[in-house]
């Protein structure tokens, strides 16, 4: 008879430790297979580089006061958002073309109903300098490098530059929000 009582308590024993291994060499391999196919499955993420290079970007103008330049980054390249006064539309608009080197109306720099927003690049376009606002003879940006200079709205006026400040992509989300890197019409235009 104590063969009969000591078989169900090593039966027990012998279950007990059985679902311990059990559970253990499950939660192993989970492990396992969850360090192998985190490899495998991160490659499929796009990298930041390539997310940063064509992602585009929003910019809040409420807080941009009038004749107030503000620099931000899309695709890694400086940008200018300028608030022009008044003044400087006026100014601007009347400027006659044959005084240009690259010839610009205003019309072609800005948006039609927000005159007085200008958006571009901010590298001098003859060696890729970055140019200082509200310097020069033009009421623009001059470029320390060479001495170029352009006007508020980004017309080069005196060289070596041979062309004006490009224009990035960019759309007016509502009058005091545009999204760099979209196109006017890509997400609606206000």
């Amino acid at each position: 008879m104590a063969n009969s009582t000591a078989a169900p308590a090593d039966a027990s024993h012998d279950g007990n430790r059985r679902d311990f291994l059990f559970l253990a060499t499950g939660a192993g391999l989970a492990v396992g297979a969850g360090a192998v196919a985190w490899p495998f499955v991160a490659s499929m993420a796009p990298d930041a580089d390539v997310i940063a290079a064509g992602a585009p970007i929003e910019v809040d103008l409420a807080p941009i006061q009038d004749g107030q330049i503000v620099n931000v980054f899309w695709r890694g390249k400086l940008i200018f958002v300028r608030k022009l006064t008044s003044k400087e539309v006026t100014d601007m608009k009347g400027i006659a073309l044959s005084a240009m080197i690259d010839p610009a109306a205003f019309d072609s720099r800005v948006k039609s109903g927000h005159d007085q927003w200008l958006v571009v690049y901010g590298n001098c376009t003859h060696l890729g300098c970055v140019p200082i606002g509200h310097q020069g003879n033009y009421e623009g940006w001059a470029c320390p490098c060479h001495g170029s200079q352009f006007d508020a709205v980004g017309r080069v006026r005196q060289g070596p530059a041979p062309i004006n400040l490009p224009i990035p992509p960019y759309a007016f989300q509502s009058d005091s929000k545009i999204r760099i890197g979209e196109p006017a019409g890509g997400r609606g235009e206000a």
